[in-house]
């Protein structure tokens, strides 16, 4: 009897192990999706995440929910800061020019301030 138990036992405990898997979880319609233009999970934006699960009959929108106000304010938060970014690109970009046109006329400036030919070889450069 002892033997029938140790076996019903070591059996059991190999159903109830989980097992190991090092691949990495892929998400149905991923493909697709990112084919397609949309997001790589069917939940980060779409009516189904963006607009209230209800109405009242009376045809009032439903107040938002904590998920609905929490991605407006990220939104808000991540046009703020492109915005900010664009402007910051902007002004480098303005500096960098200013800085170039600068070089540019220190370098006229130089050329004009160089000495100049006299005599013979004034002569020859008009020819």
């Amino acid at each position: 009897m002892a033997a029938p138990l140790k076996m019903l036992c070591s059996s059991a405990l190999r159903q109830t192990v989980r097992p190991f898997s090092s691949t990495c979880a892929t998400y149905a319609g991923k493909k697709w999706r990112l084919e397609n233009g949309l997001a790589w999970t069917g939940s980060e934006y779409g009516p189904l995440t963006d607009l209230p699960d209800w109405s009242f009959a009376d045809g009032r929108p439903a107040p938002p929910l904590k998920g609905q106000i929490r991605r407006q304010k990220q939104r808000e938060e991540f046009a703020r800061r492109a915005v900010y970014l664009n402007a910051e690109v902007d002004q480098g970009m303005e500096t960098w020019r200013a800085k170039k046109e600068e070089e540019e006329r220190a370098k006229e400036q130089l050329k004009s301030s160089m000495l100049k030919p006299k005599g013979n070889l004034l002569l020859k450069n008009k020819k």
